[in-house]
């Protein structure tokens, strides 16, 4: 077949080097711009810092309406509103725990490193007199346990684990175990809630009140307390209402979780993009200071265009084209960000005023639809993108939702049925939980038709237990 050259006539989408730049600067975290931003000046000599946007676009004089009590989760204020030395004021540490640091080394220099449980463990594992053989087996131990200070899974899993260096018994590492469950935190290692709390109970003194009983309950009636009561427990094994409200009370004042004591994820920190403040009664929206960054074209270099040598003139006038397209392009997602976020507000207002239970349903489509612009812009606009209100910081998307329709003719959407089963199973017994079918009948009685399934999805995605696991304690 020989070549040949064929006219065709189509027409095709062709995104501009100016667009690509916009699209992903709109899909950026304020952190991830920021990196952006100082890379850029860094590398081209036609940008500058200019004058920082302060992002507050109200009149001179006027001020947002004073949240009420019901809008304010708390009376701590937002660590993000202030500079570190506010955030030192308001968290005032026992005198015996601060420290001067007139004259002395930064904050960072003398900070202690966050601990790690396993690190923590380990570290005491080699301060133990064990041989070379038990410190292998500590270390196989210590790996398998998990955040909460649990072992996971069986003995075999370490016995193979150690193979082929090590052939080890299950008895050694029970030993070695039985060691580890008395590091600190103690309980670390165990193998179920029973042992956990037994090994605490282990190190407590002779004389302890309720010691005896609470070490029975806790090794042969840890689930019938939780299912049946003290009392009618007590009645059953023959033991007094006093003795039994002694030894619960112990139980109750010991650490079901170890592991969680020590370490854990370091706190995270979210800055605002936008912040939602009322005013006159009315719901409105303004960037969060630092959300319109302010970059300017360096007159210097500028002024040199058209002076310079052949190459240099190629360079910076390529330099300040980019630098023109930088500017534009973040001009473009702050008004995006701000357009986005003022449409939900407007879309919302009624979980601002009254919580999660008025939370309406709301789609991508809605709001590209009211404001003029393609779904995926809006997706992009909502990624990573934070809103601040009185009750509280939520990235965009937490403000979109699916929706039911409900039996009065409306619809209720997904976050204010989730909503509504959370103030449920607060309110339950802790005997007598709720079970998933209960609950879906109950909103069903409200207007609200969902299935048990759907009860049950939204239960676990709040990371609430199932009703026999919810079980507890009076």
């Amino acid at each position: 077949m020989k070549p040949t050259l064929q006219t065709r006539l189509g027409q095709q989408l062709s995104l501009t080097p100016q667009l690509r730049q916009a699209i992903r600067l709109l899909q950026l975290s304020a952190l991830e711009l920021e990196t952006e931003l100082n890379q850029a000046l860094e590398s081209n000599p036609l940008l500058e810092r200019g004058d920082e946007d302060q992002g507050d676009d109200r009149p001179e004089g006027e001020k947002p309406d004073e949240p009420s009590p019901e809008d304010t989760p708390g009376d701590a204020p937002e660590p993000d509103e202030f500079g570190r030395e506010e955030v030192d004021e308001w968290y005032e540490a026992p005198a015996g725990d601060r420290r001067s640091n007139d004259g002395g080394e930064p904050d960072e220099l003398t900070a202690a490193a966050p601990v790690d449980l396993h690190a923590h463990l380990v570290w005491q594992l080699q301060l133990s007199h064990l041989g070379p053989r038990d410190l292998a087996i500590g270390q196989a131990v210590i790996e398998a346990i998990n955040d909460d200070g649990y072992l996971e899974g069986p003995l075999a899993d370490i016995q193979a684990a150690l193979r082929p260096e090590l052939e080890v018994s299950e008895a050694e590492i029970e030993t070695v175990l039985h060691i580890v469950q008395h590091f600190d935190p103690v309980g670390a290692g165990a193998r179920c809630l029973s042992e956990c709390l037994c090994v605490q109970l282990s190190l407590l003194s002779e004389d302890t009140p309720g010691l005896g009983l609470a070490t029975k309950l806790c090794k042969d009636h840890l689930d019938a307390l939780a299912r049946l009561g003290a009392d009618r427990l007590g009645g059953q094994i023959g033991e007094t209402a006093e003795a039994m409200a002694t030894a619960v009370a112990l139980l109750r004042s010991l650490d079901p979780k170890p592991g969680a004591q020590v370490g854990g994820s370091e706190p995270e920190y979210i800055a605002p993009d936008a912040i939602a403040y009322r005013q006159g009664g009315v719901w409105k929206v303004r960037l969060a200071a630092g959300s319109r960054p302010r970059l300017a074209i360096n007159r210097h270099y500028e002024g040199l265009i058209g002076k310079a040598s052949r190459e240099d003139d190629s360079y910076l006038r390529g330099q300040l084209q980019e630098a023109r397209w930088l500017i534009k392009s973040l001009e473009t997602r702050a008004d995006t960000v701000e357009r986005v976020a003022r449409a939900i507000v407007r879309q919302q207002s009624g979980f601002l005023d009254h919580g999660n239970e008025a939370m309406r349903p709301l789609t991508l489509r809605e709001v590209a639809e009211e404001l003029g612009l393609h779904e995926s812009t809006v997706s992009r606009a909502t990624t990573r993108k934070y809103l601040r209100t009185p009750r509280g910081t939520f990235e965009f998307k937490h403000f979109f939702s699916s929706g039911i329709a409900t039996e009065h003719g409306g619809s209720a959407s997904a976050t204010a049925i989730q909503a509504m089963i959370r103030k449920l199973i607060e309110a339950e017994s802790p005997r007598t939980p709720l079970s998933d079918q209960k609950l879906a009948e109950t909103l069903k009685a409200e207007g609200i038709p969902v299935a048990r399934r759907t009860v049950a999805k939204y239960r676990e995605s709040m990371n609430i237990p199932a009703s026999n696991e919810r079980q507890r304690l009076a």
